[in-house]
């Protein structure tokens, strides 16, 4: 009875882990749509600073969305275990890269496919290997472990990396580089994380019947997560706003696990009892991840798909066994002579890319 009752909870955590992925991954499409009207509009766009898409049902659709996938992500934690969880989140990459694709015009190419493909194949690895947090049960157990002094130490790095990105890089640079607002929702996001766990240990205590509401760390983790969720949601916005959603999806994901990851390691000494093939392992398929990433963000504005991949290796061949004498057979044939400038010139482009040109990209 316990391992069929055992297998069942898996079965529907395991649900809930997909469904939040989904719900998550289409709350970036709603959102980005609703940006899209308010722009359409003349609204003042978020990613100046304005905040109409209060105004916008799009956008709390989307809002709502991702409420609804964090909340069957934080029930998935009570099925099952925490190693199949959480690495799940990266199947909301590949939900919004293909929904962004069909809904909001955004190409995929095949360096992005491939992208997303390496990021789910990481989060598998890291679903072997990934580390198992110590167990925390009571608000007291909690307090101590938010008193260490190496999470204080993290805390205060992550506050004030965040104003410094906030009030600093922010103005500067926040409108061209992908990384300024996407690492302020992340870094933010690793002490919500936080918040999120000490308030459902506060929730098991109140379920118990013990005071949890005459504890101060009751309230001040929820409004530390009052505060952490308003910040992550106006620079996400941000970033949605002005970059490509394809792009900002995975990013986004990579930074904020590299934070969740290193939060748990400090504030539950996860790696301590972790054997050194697992430590690899887990790193292994982070750094699978990050190659992902790269080839998505990378290669984003080269045409190139898996149907003209022949098309490419013939003039590859055609270039490595002599240009010159497909240029002499243009000249010999006007009626063709436009078609074949127009493939030397592909020839040079090609040529110069690999010959390091990336101006060319």
């Amino acid at each position: 009875m316990s391992q069929t009752r055992g297998k069942y909870d898996f079965i529907i955590g395991l649900v809930l882990a997909m469904s939040s992925s989904i719900f998550i991954g289409g709350s970036f499409i709603l959102k980005k749509k609703g940006l899209l009207r308010l722009a359409r509009k003349g609204s003042m766009r978020a990613g100046q600073g304005g905040h109409a898409y209060l105004k916008e049902w799009l956008w709390w659709a989307g809002l709502l969305s991702m409420g609804a996938g964090e909340v069957a992500n934080f029930a998935a934690y009570a099925f099952a275990p925490a190693t199949l969880v959480t690495p799940l989140g990266a199947l909301s990459v590949l939900v919004s890269a293909i929904l962004s694709s069909f809904f909001l015009n955004e190409k995929l190419n095949l360096h992005g496919k491939i992208g997303c493909l390496l990021s789910i194949l990481g989060s598998t690895v890291m679903v072997i290997h990934a580390p198992q947090e110590e167990e925390v049960e009571t608000l007291n157990e909690m307090s101590h472990k938010l008193g260490d002094p190496g999470f204080v130490v993290f805390a205060t790095l992550v506050v004030i990396v965040s104003l410094i990105l906030i009030f600093v890089v922010g103005p500067r640079h926040g409108q061209t580089n992908i990384l300024v607002y996407i690492t302020i929702c992340s870094v933010i996001g690793a002490l919500s994380v936080s918040c999120v766990k000490g308030l459902g240990i506060a929730i098991k205590e109140l379920f118990a019947g013990k005071p949890v509401l005459k504890h101060p760390l009751s309230w001040i983790l929820l409004l530390s997560l009052i505060v952490c969720v308003s910040t992550q949601i106006n620079y996400l916005n941000r970033a949605l706003d002005i970059f490509n959603t394809s792009i900002v999806t995975p990013i986004y994901y990579v930074i904020f696990t590299t934070s969740v990851l290193t939060c748990s390691a400090i504030l539950f000494k996860e790696w301590q009892h972790m054997a050194a093939d697992d430590i690899i392992g887990t790193f292994s398929g982070f750094l699978t991840i990050i190659v992902g990433i790269f080839l998505l963000h990378a290669f984003k504005d080269v045409n190139f798909t898996l149907a003209n991949l022949p098309v490419s290796l013939r003039k590859d061949d055609r270039a490595a066994n002599g240009a010159l004498l497909g240029s002499y057979d243009c000249f010999n044939h006007d009626e063709e002579s436009s078609a074949c400038v127009g493939e030397m010139q592909s020839t040079e482009s090609l040529s110069a890319r690999r010959n390091g040109s990336l101006s060319a990209f």
